[in-house]
């Protein structure tokens, strides 16, 4: 197996946390908001806090981290809030990794009415990344259930189909993500985790033309390239599916997982295979770590 197929992309769950940063341009249509008006006057302004939330939803639609945060702390200094910009600021951290930051903030939001759906979408993603599955579904059901246009909770309950070996459920809830995704870029962060299924599957003509669609429609995204490349070069190899994929299970910190994925490996095998035996020893070493660090996340994006 080439070096290339021992890298197997994991899904993009939230945002490619990965893409460069563009320079910050906070100049503009917003900077009265954050002028000489007095604090107090300021945090009463609901028409300003929606500016800058609209402003933030577009940085962070568009991968622009670094104005997203500037644009948030601004808002923070200025004492201008409100519960969708809470939402916005747990995104954010999705983004980083920071998962049980993240989860904070969404819970935060989580009993206003008005961003119930966006607060446990995100609720149930940082519950997903922090390994915390049956949390994570719940939440992720309840956030479609408000609101079916939630592309993200969408696209996490297929992740989570998936680890379950749930195929069918896996490939309604891809389904539904894809027909609320909007933007190119959106859908394919859809397809490639589409594709990822079907690669989990061993079908890897239904993942390569996904990996394709989903670079078609954003040639920026990474894992979709990545994965692309695996899934040419396993030629049916079912060990080395097996072997790859539950390496990437450890590297999301799905480590139950890699632990089944890796022995379905060995088996597969028929005989013994070094790599596989090893990913599993490295699989139960860092679920050991987990248990004793709890509050530790997986070094992955999300």
């Amino acid at each position: 197996m080439s070096s290339s197929a021992r890298r197997l992309a994991t899904p993009v769950i939230i945002l490619c946390a990965t893409a460069l940063f563009a320079p910050p341009s906070l100049a503009g249509p917003l900077g009265h908001l954050f002028s000489g008006k007095p604090k107090a006057e300021v945090a009463r302004t609901d028409t300003g806090a929606q500016a800058i939330a609209d402003a933030v939803r577009q940085a962070l639609d568009e991968r622009r981290y670094v104005d997203a945060a500037d644009l948030l702390e601004k808002a923070r200094v200025a004492k201008i809030t409100s519960p969708r910009l809470v939402c916005l600021d747990g995104e954010l951290l999705l983004a980083h990794g920071q998962f049980s930051d993240a989860l904070t903030m969404f819970r935060g939001a989580a009993t206003d009415p008005a961003e119930k759906a966006h607060a446990l979408e995100g609720e149930g993603l940082a519950l997903s990344m922090l390994g915390k599955s049956d949390q994570a579904m719940d939440d992720l059901k309840q956030a479609t259930a408000a609101d079916k246009s939630q592309w993200r909770a969408w696209n996490g309950l297929g992740r989570e189909y998936d680890i379950r070996h749930e195929w069918k459920l896996s490939q309604a809830a891809y389904t539904q993500a894809l027909a609320v995704a909007g933007t190119d870029s959106n859908h394919a962060v859809v397809l490639n985790n589409r594709g990822y299924s079907h690669l989990l599957q061993n079908q890897t003509t239904l993942a390569t033309a996904d990996f394709v669609a989903a670079l078609d429609k954003d040639p920026a995204l990474v894992a979709a390239r990545t994965n692309l490349r695996i899934s040419m070069a396993i030629d049916d190899d079912r060990a080395a599916v097996l072997n790859n994929v539950g390496l990437a299970a450890v590297i999301r910190g799905d480590y139950r997982e890699a632990e089944k994925l890796l022995n379905e490996a060995i088996d597969a095998k028929g005989k013994y295979y070094a790599r596989a035996s090893d990913n599993l020893q490295l699989a139960k070493e860092l679920e050991a770590h987990a248990a004793e660090n709890p509050s530790a996340t997986p070094d992955a994006t999300p």
